[in-house]
């Protein structure tokens, strides 16, 4: 996996993206059709699908940033789109990006036939961005809970799930709750996905330490103050978890979503043990949200991977990737979700929290004031 977002990445500015893309030229023209894709909000505006997908033929470009493949069954959904869609060629970017660092690749290559058509974000990022966002509404709108999109469709929740932690049996024991991690036994031991001021699934795991210690969302100087702990204690392991690092035994505890630590486990049958707690009590819950870059080279090749996101196909790749897709309850209601793997998917805490646009900037204000310092 990778330093990739979630629910509440920090809005703090990150370091310059270093990309492999080249070119200077000009954003993609609007189709012959006439219809000026950067300016649609909805299907409507290219008639119906076909129309769509004509103008993103034309455009024959989709680049696509910080999408990891093993990342919630991504590798699938790409390949997917680009069955369906032959004559559309994807450029994967950056894959192990964070949100912060597809804003700064969107501002650092404006203009550019190279800069991102779409983004995949945490809620923090996404609240600090709207500026580049492109507002549209899928076909499938009605279907995706209002708490999980902005009203106009500047930036969409799309999968998501709980914040939970992955460890080796073999290595250490399991954690029963989240003191457990202060003990020797995860001495060195303990990781998160990223920096919280900029990676999403770290932002969340200040966030669960926060509500697994008595706090609440609304301050997150309690989860500050757990990790400050954990790395006093030498526990705190200061290494990005990826698939290898898990695989190496060099991350043996690590706090990620649950759809990530449990395809961890998937992928190294055989190779690694791995399990997955969700810790009993205050289940720390977030959405990846999807926008498109309002400078699009390629809009109409943008919005119909919207479509596509949110059509039943990718809506059950996410769940075959552990992942809860933002239209599941209307999808089981219509008879078209994947069942089996709904049926599947691990025990929700019994008390859920997830928190509010204003409590997310306050958490990220807080974090960046005080993260760095506290794990020195």
């Amino acid at each position: 996996m990778s330093l990739k977002r979630t629910l509440m990445v920090s809005l703090a500015a990150a370091a310059a993206l270093t990309l492999t893309l080249s070119g200077c030229s000009p954003a993609a023209e609007a189709p012959a059709s006439g219809v000026d894709a950067a300016t649609a909000t909805s299907l409507s505006a290219f008639g119906d699908l076909a129309g769509l997908e004509e103008a993103a033929i034309a455009e024959g470009q989709l680049n696509v940033i910080a999408l990891p493949r093993d990342w919630a069954n991504y590798g699938a959904v790409l390949d997917l789109f680009a069955e369906k869609y032959p004559d559309i060629t994807i450029n994967e970017a950056s894959p192990d990006g964070s949100s912060a660092e597809e804003i700064q690749a969107a501002d650092n290559l404006k203009g550019q036939d190279t800069a991102p058509d779409v983004f995949d974000l945490g809620l923090a990022v996404a609240l600090s961005s709207t500026d580049r966002f492109a507002p549209y509404q899928v076909a499938n709108w009605a279907d995706i809970p209002d708490a999980l999109k902005e009203a106009s469709g500047l930036y969409v929740g799309d999968y998501g799930g709980y914040l939970s932690v992955g460890y080796d049996p073999d290595a250490v024991p399991e954690p029963k709750e989240l003191t457990d991690l202060l003990g020797a036994d995860y001495k060195g031991k303990v990781a998160i996905n990223g920096d919280p001021t900029q990676a999403g699934a770290a932002f969340a795991a200040v966030g669960l330490a926060t509500v697994q210690s008595g706090g609440t969302v609304a301050d997150f100087q309690p989860g500050i103050d757990f990790f400050s702990d954990l790395n006093a204690a030498g526990n705190f392991l200061k290494v990005n978890p990826t698939t290898a690092t898990v695989a190496s035994g060099e991350t043996p505890v690590v706090f990620d979503w649950d759809y990530l630590n449990v395809g961890y486990g998937a992928q190294l049958e055989g190779q690694r043990n791995w399990k997955v707690v969700v810790f009993d009590g205050t289940g720390y819950a977030g959405y990846y949200n999807q926008a498109i870059n309002k400078d699009a080279p390629n809009p109409a090749a943008a919005r119909l991977w919207q479509e596509f996101l949110y059509s039943d196909e990718a809506q059950n790749l996410w769940l075959a990737g552990g992942a809860r897709p933002a239209r599941a309850e209307a999808m089981a209601e219509a008879g078209t979700i994947d069942s089996e793997l709904f049926d599947a998917l691990p025990k929700a805490p019994s008390d859920t929290v997830v928190p509010t646009e204003d409590q997310s900037a306050a958490a990220a204000t807080l974090l960046g004031e005080k993260w760095a310092a506290a794990v020195q």
